[in-house]
């Protein structure tokens, strides 16, 4: 488990508004996202694979934005 106080370089979207946001760090095998409204709270962890079909997936439209 990766201790949240431990040098994580957090980002949010430049297109983030009122704070209602994710934010995503990068880690040695992966990524970890949390929400931008609870810092020190739970995060998801993705390994760069799945980011990876995330980001494809994102750029295809998949998702509706």
């Amino acid at each position: 488990m990766i201790k949240m106080g431990e040098g994580l370089h957090w980002r949010r979207s430049r297109r983030c508004s009122h704070g209602a946001c994710v934010e995503v760090a990068r880690i040695e095998d992966g990524y970890l996202v949390r929400d931008s409204k609870n810092p020190g709270g739970a995060y998801l962890a993705f390994t760069d694979q799945e980011w990876e079909a995330f980001m494809d997936g994102v750029k295809a439209g998949d998702f509706g934005f």
